[in-house]
């Protein structure tokens, strides 16, 4: 039996993994995972048998027996590891399912581990999309422990390798399906993977499924949701092979540089949404016919009932590209309306257009950009947040550069409001953009700013202060302090708290641009001509050929001692190092090349200027052809030195005392130009931040002069209209009062056609009881006549009279009482009279009926004039 199995261990291995006894695939998988092991690259020839049949590893992770199939998905994982890309894209095709069907629904711990770890490693190979493709079909499989395997492998390697390494939408697809599946361990896994999603796409996830899920779902998701917000941003646990060599790349460079593309990673991670995972939509098909004549009516109903259902058509997470340039141009003919409901609509279709097209929309931002920004006038603060939502899209689609101009030149517009919102929207640019302005963009938008500062409302002197301050903390504070040296200690205070507290994704970085500086500055390559230094017989040669002197500007720049950046410190080096200086500089060596050890430092004046001591004709010769090179060009040697030594050709390149002389002269102007310079400067800075002050304070005054002058004119308006009303108030009072006067006299008249003649009530019951000449109170006397004052005043009295006055007086002062007494009566002018009897009583009685009676026919016609009595 031992020599048996001897036999078997000599077979390959090849045929061992299809060997039919189990113990024998089960060794031959660990003897293959051994080998994999000790291999040293990929190229080993152990790998060779199994690339050219990936069929035998698909025997192994789906091998019959259990415990051979936990060694052969080891030893499949063994081959990946060590095997590589080669290894992956050979046998990936054979196995996975296999490894799904068998491995994933294993009863056993470490065979679904390693099945689990045999499919990211098929993904850290090479690239997750064969591996997703070849997993979505069993997520259709009949048997529900399939779907809650698949579902579990996908949850874990979204958790490992994140959403920006494996696409989540054709997973996003399919997952609706799965949690309509009867089985609840199905829709458990289905419930995890949808977590994981959220971990990775926060809310841009939920419009690819979100819908198609019944309400008792969404409220677990959400449930389950809150959970996950409290959690930090999740990061990728598993980098594939090609990740991981850029990796060790950039970490080769710097260990900062790695872990700023990292970091840059992270934020892109969290930066996906719902446009990133939908599918582009063609809007242009869906559109209505009759769109551009509707939006063409005269009837403001027309227009908006065409730019709603235009909204429905295009509010989906990602548009299609094509030509909408008249769709664009319409949209923008709507920016004038006079209708708010149709501009509202016709904005937010902008605001939804842009957000589908992105940056295919940033080739329309000219014709729509200008026409939204001039509406921004509109008083109506919803409006002005559309409006403004809406820029803000257009802005994504383009870039800070492309924005900038209009932006700027709107902020000097003439009204408040465009002023107020073009000023929010540039500071939402600053805040926004991933990409930092240049300079002159930052000069531009800097020189705005302080324009702004010294605004008459403090709305808008903050929100210069706060463009600063954003700006600052996007370019450095080292580039903004030149654009704040003229402002006062308050406004720079303001502005750093602005700094402090912003916001920003983007930040300066053309501090790698530093390099060019050490690449310009050739100095090496000019001395490479100073080991070409001819000796004084090629130094005469040299005049003749125009070409040294044709290089002569061309280096002049960098010749200098100190600095060698340009023709006046060429200059300068000389007279510092005297005689001394021709071994330091080139180019000024090179003109005076000589005989002696001063020759060899003077590489590039060797070519213009011969310098021998027997013929001094040639000295006349270089000033010639360097005339128009300033006192870089003069002659330098031989009119100082007349008599000639070795040294002296040397010393002639250190320029005469008049040359030096002009030179210090010229230096000292240039510095007392500079000490000018700042003191004007300075003195500029401070005028034009009196000039600022000085406008702020005309600007108050402007606006508490207007401000008087309205309350004037409101309190004269007041007082106008108190006028109006006092005599208004005066008409109708007398109006009433003549109503009044006139009511009186109808009741003056009504009162006397309806009263009786006064005789007859007189005769009837004023009777004077007194006979000749005496009262009522005295005895009655026969045969005399009562006196004619007492019958004339008793007859003259009216009936109004005797209402209201009960007795009246005679002429001797006693009270007469307007009824005769009952007892007597008076006769006729018979002069007799008779004793009281029956007759008075009946007569006093019959009087008292007709003033009751006279009483009530009054009361009736009153009552009927709608008349009161007067009080």
């Amino acid at each position: 039996m031992a020599e048996q199995e001897d036999d078997l261990s000599s077979l390959p291995l090849s045929d061992r993994f299809a060997h039919k006894v189990w113990k024998v695939r089960k060794q031959a998988y660990e003897d293959a995972a051994k080998e994999f092991e000790k291999t040293p690259d990929e190229s080993d020839p152990a790998f060779k048998p199994f690339l050219l049949d990936p069929g035998l590893w698909k025997g192994a992770v789906a091998d019959s027996n259990v415990a051979a199939q936990q060694e052969g998905i080891t030893s499949l994982c063994a081959f990946l590891q060590y095997g590589g890309t080669q290894a992956c894209t050979r046998t990936r095709n054979q196995t996975i399912s296999p490894i799904v069907e068998k491995g994933l629904s294993s009863t056993r711990a470490v065979t679904k581990t390693k099945s689990l770890e045999a499919l990211l490693l098929y993904i850290e190979l090479d690239k997750p999309d064969p591996v997703i493709e070849e997993l979505l079909p069993h997520l259709s499989h009949k048997q529900p422990k399939i779907i809650a395997a698949t579902l579990s492998a996908l949850t874990a390697m979204y958790h490992s390798y994140g959403c920006k390494t494996v696409d989540p939408k054709p997973v996003l697809k399919v997952l609706p399906k799965v949690f309509s599946h009867a089985d609840k361990n199905v829709r458990a896994e289905s419930q995890n993977l949808a977590v994981e999603f959220y971990r990775w796409l926060r809310e841009a996830m939920k419009p690819m499924f979100w819908g198609d899920l019944k309400p008792v779902q969404q409220t677990d998701l959400e449930t389950l949701f809150e959970k996950v917000k409290a959690e930090s941003t999740p990061k990728q646990e598993r980098l594939l092979r090609s990740q991981q060599a850029a990796k060790e790349a950039s970490s080769g460079n710097g260990g900062d540089d790695g872990e700023g593309v990292e970091a840059e990673d992270e934020e892109e991670v969290v930066e996906v949404d719902a446009f990133d995972l939908a599918e582009p939509v063609d809007v242009l098909k869906s559109m209505p016919a009759d769109l551009f004549d509707s939006l063409a009516s005269t009837k403001w109903k027309d227009r908006k009932d065409a730019l709603d259902a235009l909204y429905v058509v295009i509010n989906v997470p990602r548009i299609k590209d094509g030509p909408y340039d008249e769709l664009v141009r319409s949209l923008a003919k709507c920016m004038k309306d006079a209708n708010i409901a149709v501009v509202t609509i016709a904005v937010n279709c902008v605001d939804v257009l842009a957000q589908g097209l992105r940056k295919g929309f940033g080739k329309y931002r000219s014709t729509i950009m200008g026409p939204m920004m001039e509406r921004l006038k509109e008083k109506k603060q919803s409006v002005a947040d559309a409006i403004g939502q809406a820029l803000d899209s257009v802005f994504i689609s383009t870039n800070l550069s492309e924005c900038l101009e209009e932006t700027l030149e709107f902020l000097k517009h003439k009204n408040p409001q465009v002023k107020l919102e073009s000023l929010r929207f540039l500071i939402r640019c600053l805040k926004t953009t991933r990409e930092a302005p240049t300079r002159p963009e930052t000069k531009l938008i800097a020189d705005v700013s302080t324009k702004l500062l010294t605004e008459s409302t403090e709305i808008m002197r903050s929100g210069g202060a706060e463009i600063l301050g954003t700006l600052m903390k996007i370019m450095g504070e080292r580039t903004m302090n030149p654009y704040l040296d003229g402002l006062d200690e308050i406004r720079k205070t303001k502005i750093k708290e602005y700094f402090d507290v912003a916001e920003v994704k983007a930040k300066d970085k053309p501090k790698p641009v530093a390099p060019p500086p050490k690449a310009a500055a050739p100095p090496p390559q000019k001395k490479k001509v100073f080991g070409q230094k001819a000796v004084a017989a090629a130094a005469r040669k040299a005049p003749p050929t125009p070409a040294p002197v044709a290089e002569e500007p061309v280096s002049a720049p960098l010749q200098p001692k100190p600095t060698g950046r340009s023709i006046p410190s060429k200059v300068a080096g000389p007279p510092k190092s005297g005689l001394s200086a021709p071994s330091g500089g080139s180019k000024l060596q090179k003109k005076l090349a000589g005989p002696g050890g001063a020759a060899p430092p003077t590489p590039r004046r060797q070519a213009a200027t011969p310098t021998t001591d027997e013929d001094e004709a040639p000295a006349p010769t270089p000033r010639m052809g360097l005339g128009g090179r300033g006192l870089a060009g003069r002659p330098l040697g031989k009119p100082t030195p007349a008599s000639g030594d070795a040294f002296p050709p040397p010393a002639a390149p250190g320029m005469s005392a008049a040359e030096r002389a002009e030179l210090e002269d010229l230096r000292a102007d240039k510095d007392r130009l500079l000490r000018t310079n700042d003191d004007l400067r300075s003195e500029r800075a401070k005028l034009n931040s009196q000039i600022n002050e000085l406008q702020n304070q005309n600007a108050q005054l402007i606006e508490d002069h207007t401000r008087d002058v309205l309350s004037i004119k409101a309190k004269e308006t007041q007082l106008v209209r108190a006028r109006s009303d006092a005599e208004a108030a005066e008409q109708l009072c007398q109006k009433q009062q003549r109503e009044i006067d006139r009511l009186k006299r109808e009741l003056s008249r009504a009162v006397r056609a309806t009263s009786p003649a006064p005789a007859n009530v007189s005769d009837q019951i004023y009777r004077d009881s007194g006979m000749n000449g005496m009262d009522s109170h005295q005895a009655p006397s026969y045969g005399g006549r009562p006196p004619s004052s007492n019958r004339g005043r008793s007859f003259a009295a009216s009936p109004s009279e005797e209402k209201e006055n009960a007795i009246s007086e005679g002429e001797d002062g006693r009270p007469i009482t307007k009824v005769s007494s009952p007892t007597y009566e008076s006769f006729d002018s018979g002069g007799r009279n008779s004793p009281p009897n029956g007759e008075g009583i009946e007569s006093w009685k019959r009087a008292a009926e007709v003033t009751s009676q006279l009483k009530a026919r009054i009361e009736q016609m009153k009552a009927k004039q709608g008349l009161t009595r007067p009080q």
